[in-house]
C-alpha cells in the first residue's frame, strides 16, 4: 500500500505534500454528502475530483454507473456535481467556500476502451427493504417503520413520556397539571434560582413587550438586529470578562454552530472531546466533518497522552464542560488550560449548568475557581481569562431562553459571519433578550439566591444520605439519585407524581448509559423545609415499595459509579463554608449537639429565626 502511495505522490502534484497516514485517513473518513454512485464520498475522492486527470476519470465512471449519458464534458461534470442548484453559469451554491480551480477538463484523458468500469449496480429490493417495510401496494411503509422504531423504545423502557406541568410564577416551585386544581411540586427544573418568576425580570419583559412587540421580525442580518441584542451581548461579555459575545436561539445551537464552523474552517483541525460531553457538542463536532478524539471523562492523563500524539502545529480544540448535568461532576478546568498551553490547543468550555450558579458574579465555575480575584474585580490572569471560548445559556439559572458564546472579538466576528446556525435563525424576541439581560445584571449584583440554593442542596443530600438513599457523590448543585434500572426509574417517577404530587423526571438511555438510570433532583431557593421533608419521605417510601437498592446494598456489591464505593464518600462542595458566609463558631456549636434534623436543617432554621427576629425588631 505504501509503495503505491509513494508512486502516486511522485506523479500527482495534489499528493506530493501528503503522508501515507494522511492519505489513509482521507480515504476512510467520509463527508455528509451523497455520492452519485450511492453511499458517501471520501475526502480523497473530493480531492480527486479537482484533479485535471483523476477528475475526468471519476466523472466518466460516475456517469457510467449512474446510467447518465456521457455526451460532453459538461454532462460529465454534472455527473460529479449531481444536483446543481441552477443551470445558469456563474451561480454558486449557498455554502460554496472551497477553491474551484481544479475541475474536469474538456478533452478526453483515456480511451474509453482502456478504462475498466464496475458493472451497473442493481438494487436488491428484498435485501434492502424487507417485506415488513413494504405496504400492500409494494411501496415503503413509512408509518409502519415509525411504529416499529417506537416499539423498540417501549421495549427497552427508554421511551420518553412528557408530563403536562405548568409552573406557577407566583407560587414556584408549585405547578399544576393538565387541570389547574392538580397541584404538584417541581423538583427537577433547571430554573435553578427561580429567576423565571423574578419581579425585576418580569417587569422588564412586560415593558419591552408593550413597546416593541412579540417578535424580532427576522434574522439578525435582515431585521432582527436591535438594541436589545447589542445590550445583552455587551452584558454577557462583561460577565465573562471577554471582548465580545454572540447570542443564539439556544445553547444547543451555539455549541453546534460554533464547533461545526471552527472544525470545518481550521485546517486539519482535531477536536478533543470529553466522553460525557453534551449532545450539542457531539453534534457540532459531527457537523464539522473534522477529526475527533474522545478522552476519558475528566482524565487529564488520558487527555495529555492524546494531545501528545498530535503534531504541535495542528489546530486543536479541547471541548469540555464545567458542570456535567447528569452526574454533577466538575471539569478540571485549570489542568485543561495548562495542557492547552503546552500543546498549542484552544479551550471550548460549556458553562451551561454553572452560569448564574457559581462565582461572585455568577459567571460560572471558571470564575469561582478564582473567587477572591473576581470579587475584587481583577480578572486578568485568572482561569476564566485563560479560557478561549465560553458558552452558556439564558434558559436555566437566568430563567429565560437562549444561548451564547463569549470570547475574543475576532472569534465572535468569525462565527457571526460564517455560522449557518446563527445567520439563518430568527433573532430572539426583544422582550426575551431584555429579560435575560435583567436577570444577568441582577445576579451579577446579588448572590443571595445561589447561596440559598447551595444550602438547600446540602440539606437535601444530607437528608437522603441519612435514609440510605443512593446519591451519586459530586461537589455541585445536582442531586442524582441512582436507580440502575430503566423500568424502576420510570415507576419511581410515576409514583412520585401520582401518589405524592412531586414531579421528578426519570433519566434513562440515551441521556445516561443503560444500567445507570436515575432520578435527577435540583433544589432551588424556594424548596424550603416543608418541601424537602415531603420529598425525602416520599423517596424513602418508594424505595421500600419497589425494592430499589440503597447505598448499603450497592456497597455490599462493591459499589457503582461512586455510590457505595470504598474510599469514596461525600465530596466537598465547590462552594466553601467561607464563601457561603457560614459562621464557623455557630457551625461547631451545632455539630456538638448532633441535632436530629441534621446539621444543615438546623443551620437553616437558625438563619430563618435570625431573619424573623431582625424583621420584627
Amino acid at each position: 500500500m505504501d509503495a503505491v502511495l509513494r508512486q502516486s505522490k511522485a506523479m500527482c502534484p495534489f499528493l506530493k505534500k501528503a503522508s501515507p497516514a494522511t492519505l489513509r485517513a482521507l480515504s476512510t473518513s467520509t463527508r455528509p454528502q451523497t455520492s452519485p454512485c450511492g453511499g458517501t464520498i471520501s475526502k480523497l475522492q473530493l480531492l480527486g475530483q479537482r484533479c485535471p486527470v483523476m477528475g475526468k476519470a471519476l466523472a466518466i465512471q460516475s456517469a457510467r454507473v449512474g446510467r447518465a449519458p456521457v455526451s460532453s464534458a459538461t454532462t460529465v461534470a454534472a455527473g460529479i456535481r449531481h444536483h446543481s442548484v441552477s443551470s445558469k453559469p456563474g451561480r454558486a451554491r449557498i455554502h460554496t467556500t472551497r477553491s474551484q480551480e481544479a475541475r474536469a477538463v474538456d478533452t478526453s484523458v483515456f480511451p474509453r476502451e482502456s478504462v475498466q468500469f464496475p458493472p451497473a449496480v442493481h438494487v436488491n429490493r428484498k435485501a434492502n427493504a424487507p417485506g415488513e417495510h413494504r405496504g400492500a401496494n409494494g411501496k415503503f411503509d413509512y408509518n409502519g417503520f415509525y411504529q416499529r422504531e417506537l416499539d423498540k423504545k417501549h421495549k427497552d423502557k427508554s421511551y420518553r413520556y412528557f408530563n403536562n406541568i405548568n409552573r406557577l410564577a407566583k407560587e414556584f416551585p408549585q405547578a399544576h397539571g393538565a387541570k389547574r386544581e392538580e397541584r404538584v411540586t417541581v423538583w427537577c427544573s433547571n430554573d435553578y434560582l427561580g429567576m423565571g418568576r423574578n419581579p425585576q425580570v418580569l417587569q422588564q419583559m412586560h415593558e419591552t413587550l408593550d413597546e416593541y412587540g412579540a417578535g424580532a421580525g427576522g434574522t439578525r442580518n435582515i431585521s432582527g438586529h436591535n438594541k436589545h441584542a447589542v445590550e445583552l451581548e455587551g452584558t454577557i461579555a462583561k460577565l465573562h470578562s471577554k471582548e465580545a459575545a454572540l447570542v443564539f436561539s439556544s445553547c444547543y445551537v451555539a455549541n453546534d454552530a460554533t464547533l461545526a464552523t471552527l472544525g470545518s474552517k481550521l485546517p486539519d483541525c482535531v477536536i478533543l472531546s470529553d466522553s460525557l460531553n453534551h449532545a450539542s457538542m457531539i453534534q457540532g463536532i459531527r457537523h464539522s466533518g473534522t477529526n475527533k478524539i474522545v478522552f476519558k471523562h475528566n482524565d487529564l492523563e488520558d487527555l495529555e497522552a492524546k494531545l501528545a500524539s498530535l503534531p504541535i502545529d495542528v489546530p486543536k480544540i479541547i471541548a469540555f464542560e464545567s458542570v456535567y448535568s447528569m452526574c454533577g461532576s466538575i471539569g478540571p478546568i485549570e489542568g485543561i488550560c495548562d495542557l492547552a498551553d503546552k500543546y498549542g490547543a484552544i479551550t471550548f468550555l460549556d458553562e451551561v449548568h454553572a452560569v448564574g450558579m457559581y462565582g461572585p458574579s455568577g459567571a460560572g465555575v471558571a470564575e469561582h475557581l478564582d473567587f477572591e480575584a473576581h470579587r475584587q474585580g481583577k480578572p486578568q490572569g485568572t482561569i476564566m481569562d485563560r479560557i478561549d471560548i465560553i458558552t452558556g445559556t439564558l434558559g436555566k439559572a437566568y430563567g429565560c431562553v437562549g444561548g451564547y458564546i463569549a470570547g475574543s472579538a475576532k472569534l465572535v466576528d468569525m462565527i457571526r459571519s460564517l455560522a449557518p446556525g446563527f445567520i439563518f435563525t430568527t433573532s430572539l424576541p426583544p422582550a426575551t433578550m431584555a429579560g435575560a439581560r435583567a436577570a444577568i445584571e441582577y445576579q451579577m449584583g446579588y448572590n443571595g439566591d445561589r447561596r440559598l440554593q447551595q444550602l438547600h442542596t446540602r440539606a437535601v443530600k444530607e437528608a437522603l444520605d441519612a435514609r440510605d438513599i443512593p446519591v451519586i457523590p459530586n461537589p455541585s448543585h445536582i442531586v442524582p439519585i441512582l436507580v440502575g434500572n430503566a423500568e424502576l426509574a420510570k415507576q419511581a417517577s410515576d409514583m412520585l407524581l401520582n401518589d405524592y404530587q412531586i414531579y421528578v423526571q426519570s433519566i434513562n438511555y440515551p441521556t445516561v448509559p443503560v444500567g445507570q438510570e436515575r432520578l435527577r433532583i435540583t433544589p432551588t431557593p424556594g424548596h424550603t423545609k416543608e418541601y424537602r421533608d415531603q420529598l425525602v419521605d416520599a423517596v424513602d417510601e418508594i424505595w421500600s415499595k419497589l425494592g430499589i437498592k440503597r447505598t448499603s446494598e450497592w456497597a455490599a456489591e462493591g459499589g457503582f459509579i461512586g455510590v457505595g464505593e470504598a474510599g469514596i464518600g461525600a465530596q466537598d462542595p465547590l462552594w466553601t463554608d467561607e464563601q457561603l458566609g457560614i459562621d464557623q463558631e455557630v457551625a461547631k456549636e451545632i455539630k456538638k449537639t448532633k441535632p436530629a434534623n441534621g446539621f444543615m436543617e438546623t443551620l437553616l432554621e437558625r438563619e430563618n429565626l435570625g431573619k424573623a427576629v431582625s424583621t420584627t425588631a
